[in-house]
């Protein structure tokens, strides 16, 4: 075979080959858990913020030091635009009453006229709620979609953090033992 034929034929052949190579990615990469998305921020402190409380709510806002020195703080971020933050709420009630954390919001994006609303007709299981109206201190926490939740022990450091809702499962199975491991002493 001359040079050219043979310059043709892998030329005719190279997007088969990339397409296969296309398809064998996208099909390991298929089941694999969006969840699972490890943070830079675990096993480090907690971001420098100070958050004021959502007018209306009925809490103080929050900032870096509120999370250190009295034990586990749940940091959970939410928005009343947020449909799957809505499934969610009643297992954070749930979460509070199983793990005695404290358990504070973040409240990403959202009018404090519909933050408070949100909470009225659900029920408020916060603590603290910070106002985050242009998400800024979600950025610095690494969220790039809400729900999600971040476990901080006494000494303000990131344990653990969960990507979207929190379902039944998860709760029992990650949540609440993630929970329990950063109040256990070192």
């Amino acid at each position: 075979m001359s040079r050219p034929q043979v310059i043709r034929i892998a030329l005719a052949v190279l997007p088969l080959v990339l397409l296969v190579g296309l398809v064998v990615v996208f099909a390991t990469s298929m089941n694999r858990d969006p969840s699972l998305v490890r943070s830079v921020l675990i096993d480090k402190p907690a971001p420098t913020f100070a958050l004021p409380a959502v007018a209306g709510s009925g809490v103080d806002g929050f900032d870096t030091a509120s999370l250190s020195g009295d034990g586990v703080t749940v940091v959970n971020v939410f928005a009343s635009w947020c449909i799957p933050c809505r499934d969610e709420h009643p297992l954070l009630e749930r979460l509070k009453a199983e793990s005695g954390a404290a358990l504070f919001g973040i409240n990403q994006k959202d009018a404090p006229d519909n933050a408070v609303a949100f909470l009225n007709d659900l029920g408020n299981p916060y603590d603290r709620i910070g106002a985050d109206r242009d998400g800024r201190v979600s950025i610095d926490w690494g969220v790039y979609g809400v729900p999600e939740t971040f476990v901080v022990n006494a000494a303000g450091i990131i344990t653990y953090k969960h990507v979207g809702p929190i379902t039944p499962r998860s709760l029992s199975k990650e949540v609440l033992p993630a929970i329990a491991k950063a109040k256990a002493p070192e």
